[in-house]
């Protein structure tokens, strides 16, 4: 009991008697599941500074988008996929390297659009592009999101197995009549639209957050990628209530807040989960006990794949992650 009338069940619900509290909670929920789902793939593959230039890369398409007046989702795609062409383009002379490539290319971008937002002139305030606006959503968003979301999910998991064979070995998905650069695409397009759905939630500068946390939680609990496609949604959405919940009673940011409570969580799980390294410590292992397999995990981080594959085929990273 909280003081003499409130229970903490009075906490739980007092938000969702607000209409726009209600739609922001399922807006956020559903922007978190779609982007822990995509994260498990960025996490394995080691896309995470891919995933930062995609979201940081959609935002002149964005921009442009609402100044035509077409979807923001086109937008995005066509700047998020012209952006990993353009990192392409830069690591293919030879001599730059691809992280810088990314770097350049993404700041670049993301400069043009923050131009953009100042230049265009609007009724609407376009800086909630850059840091979020979930207590404004309205029910057409709350359906583009909806949306946008379920076409995402749809496709990972029907191309889950081919997805999962291009994260663990490019070349024998090639030796079978796969084609490594369509899923590397199937992919790409996919991060496009994920960042679109996570925009309106956290914004352009915190959505890469959301696309990587949930797939580092889960892979410290579990090796096995079928079990992370479960527990990323999961914990990403238990954490978007309550950041959602959190700044209703705070009066803070609830992008911020969301992202502060996964970060928290992959935090506690990191110390004290099965593998943390307090437990480690508590029942007396090593460091090196706490890991799965030193081996593998050895291997995996000789360096990251290419975001870029072609179709040759060419040797593949262990993963020191199950299939299932």
């Amino acid at each position: 009991m909280i003081g003499t009338d409130i229970t903490l069940l009075d906490l739980l619900l007092e938000p969702l008697r607000y209409e726009f509290m209600v739609r922001a909670l399922l807006t956020t929920v559903v922007a978190a599941a779609v982007c822990a789902l995509l994260s498990c793939w960025l996490v394995l593959i080691g896309w995470s500074l891919m995933g930062d230039a995609v979201s940081h890369a959609v935002l002149p398409g964005v921009v442009l988008a609402y100044v035509v007046g077409a979807p923001f989702a086109l937008g995005a795609v066509v700047f998020g996929l012209g952006a990993v062409a353009l990192i392409g383009a830069v690591r293919g002379t030879g001599r730059v390297k691809e992280d810088a490539a990314i770097g350049i290319v993404f700041t670049t971008l993301f400069a043009l659009g923050l131009v953009l937002i100042s230049v265009t002139p609007s009724q609407t305030d376009l800086g909630h592009i850059i840091f979020g606006n979930i207590l404004g959503i309205s029910r057409a968003d709350l359906l583009q999101i909806a949306v946008l979301a379920a076409l995402v999910a749809v496709v990972l998991v029907a191309k889950r197995r081919d997805l999962l064979l291009y994260a663990f070995d490019p070349a024998h998905a090639h030796a079978i009549g796969l084609s490594p650069r369509r899923l590397a695409a199937i992919l790409l397009g996919a991060l496009a639209l994920t960042c679109v759905v996570a925009l309106q939630v956290v914004g352009v500068i915190l959505v890469v957050a959301m696309l990587i946390i949930p797939g580092a939680t889960a892979r410290l609990l579990t090796d096995r990628f079928g079990r992370m496609l479960v527990l990323a949604p999961v914990t990403a959405a238990l954490c978007a209530v309550a950041g959602i919940l959190g700044s209703f009673w705070l009066d803070a940011s609830s992008g911020g807040l969301v992202v502060l409570a996964q970060g928290l969580l992959f935090a506690l799980v990191l110390l004290l989960g099965p593998r943390g390294v307090l437990t480690a410590r508590l029942l007396g292992r090593g460091p090196a006990a706490s890991r799965p397999d030193s081996r593998r995990a050895t291997r995996g981080s000789r360096g990251s794949r290419s975001p870029l594959p072609s179709d040759a085929p060419g040797p593949a990273d262990a993963a020191p992650v199950r299939p299932s």
